[in-house]
């Protein structure tokens, strides 16, 4: 008789969370040792509630199609997990025989992960716990990247060429693009492809670095007289010299984090008001963090590997590890996995190198030796005329 198995989603879905699910579901049944596959519906919900989804018969072609379907097919949630809310969490282990846990998620998740591993041993639960990365942001700690970055990197990178070539054809107004990131802009740093890819001014923006709103004004000021066009991109967590976000809804999420937002139409409000120059605010928001057209080769591949490693580590007795992704590029793109101990990832943020940032406003080509083989394999190429 096999063990039984629980995969559960954790925070915002990408383009590739559910590849991963595949990679899950698809190295249980390979391996002979899988009795049940469960997943929680809507994550630690479904866990609190005893809510799991049986997945063992579901056909082959429907799991084939996980790898493109966006958002989460089991659906996840933000809901962090208290002291009181564990013993629930272990009574659901025991009440399906629970052999093996797989945790999808980024910082909170591994963190919850982490916990959830810590009182099964102490339960004497024989319980077999791997966190599998995910997160838009990248800001895993330990691991190369995260699963999820190089699809939203490239939706960032390729929206922002567009954008760019837009403001430049009709150069009649400042165009300002408020990407996700709250306080990691890696994904935001992504849209610099537009400086190297088009003929446009752009200025970047991200929460690693407080920003002067006087001088981002000026140096807007002084990149529009150019004549070229201008597109500034902002994370949407980004802060003034204050500590406080330029702009913020109020709201709280389940992991105690503030919702960011509105952040493009504010800097738009002040180029209008301040500098009299015509401006408006673009926001892609969701449609970046799970756009499957967008979805990178080598994102996909990743994402189903480390779903597959999590499932390999766990049957072969290992527990209380996240799979993390060793990254060569040197020449040809390559990537091997390592299993890393979820002590060392919980609630640990990597924010954007510094020195990755130039004048405040700019990528070092150091970033896109880093992300371009996540995001696309080549620069986009496009006629440029004036």
């Amino acid at each position: 008789m096999g063990v039984n198995i629980l995969v559960a989603h954790g925070g915002g879905p990408t383009a590739v969370i559910n590849t991963s699910l595949q990679g899950v579901i698809e190295a249980a049944r390979e391996s002979g040792k899988v009795d049940k596959i469960y997943a929680a519906r809507f994550g630690a919900e479904g866990i609190l509630k005893g809510d799991l989804l049986d997945l063992t018969d579901v056909p082959a072609s429907t799991v084939a199609k996980l790898a493109h379907t966006p958002a989460s097919a089991i659906g996840s949630c933000r809901r962090k997990l208290t002291d009181a809310d564990y013993p629930t969490v272990i009574e659901t282990l025991r009440k399906f025989n629970i052999g093996c846990f797989f945790y999808n998620g980024g910082n909170d998740s591994m963190d919850t992960c982490n916990k959830v591993s810590k009182l099964a041993q102490k339960e004497g639960l024989d319980v077999k716990v791997i966190g599998i990365p995910k997160t838009m942001d990248n800001d895993l700690d330990i691991t190369d990247h995260c699963p999820g970055f190089g699809s939203a990197a490239r939706y960032a990178g390729e929206a922002a060429c567009e954008l760019a070539l837009d403001a430049s054809g009709l150069p009649i107004h400042v165009v300002v693009l408020e990407l996700m990131g709250r306080n990691a802009g890696w994904v935001t740093a992504a849209s610099a492809l537009a400086a190297r890819a088009t003929n446009c001014e752009v200025l970047t923006y991200l929460p690693e670095k407080p920003v002067d709103e006087d001088k981002m004004l000026a140096d807007i000021e002084t990149a529009w007289a150019k004549g070229h066009g201008l597109l500034v991109t902002v994370s949407e967590g980004i802060c003034g010299m204050d500590g406080k976000p330029l702009a913020s809804t109020g709201i709280v999420d389940g992991f105690g984090h503030t919702i960011p937002g509105g952040t493009a139409q504010h800097v738009t409000d002040n180029i209008i008001q301040k500098l009299n120059i015509k401006s408006r605010a673009e926001k892609p928001g969701l449609l970046g963090r799970a756009a499957i057209p967008y979805a990178s080769r080598v994102d996909q591949v990743e994402a189903y590997a480390v779903g597959r490693k999590a499932v390999e580590a766990a049957l072969a007795g290992e527990t209380d590890y996240m799979v993390a992704i060793d990254a060569h590029r040197g020449g040809a793109y390559s990537f091997d996995l390592f299993l890393t101990p979820l002590s060392q990832v919980a609630n640990v943020e990597k924010k954007f190198p510094l020195e990755w940032i130039i004048d405040g406003n700019k990528i070092d080509d150091r970033f896109f030796d880093y992300a371009m083989p996540l995001m696309m394999d080549k620069m986009p190429d496009y006629a440029i005329l004036r």
